[in-house]
């Protein structure tokens, strides 16, 4: 069972890429275009341009988001993105309580580990990352590839 699920790997590892990037993009689009219920989650606001730093987020998480949707440029645009969260997390949401649960920063640190895990794992399969490498002939080969898994 094991062989069978690491022969896997890559299409989960993928298929987690491509939902966490839209749900990140989508969070951005909202805050910077008022769409999808806008900046304040149903109002339909947005974020004025240039303000610090929910501006800058916004932009990140619509750019980065975007970028690891695709599968490109995956492990730079995730350590970018889960840096911006990790920030959001200690800055805006932890002064007010310790725990996730108490001060709302629950989408922030789950964006931070899952997008410091794709740091890690790289963008796995259905990625324009893989395509490009396979054109420009620098693909790994399959047999010096292993899986994540301990």
């Amino acid at each position: 069972m094991s062989a069978r699920l690491d022969s896997a790997q890559p299409y989960a590892i993928g298929l987690f890429r491509i939902v966490v990037g839209l749900l990140f993009a989508c969070h951005g689009a909202a805050s910077l275009f008022g769409v999808l219920g806008g900046a304040s989650g149903g109002d339909g606001g947005t974020i004025d341009a240039g303000t610090w730093p929910g501006w800058y987020a916004a932009v990140i998480q619509l750019v980065g988001g975007g970028l690891v949707m695709l599968g490109l440029g995956t492990r730079a645009a995730a350590f970018i993105a889960s840096g911006s969260m990790a920030y959001a997390y200690f800055d805006v949401h932890q002064p007010m309580a310790l725990w996730p649960l108490e001060n709302g920063g629950e989408a922030s640190a789950m964006f931070c580990w899952a997008f410091l895990l794709l740091v890690f794992t790289g963008s796995g399969a259905f990625g324009l990352d893989r395509l490009f490498a396979k054109r420009s002939g620098t693909a790994e080969p399959a047999a010096r590839k292993t899986p994540v898994a301990a």
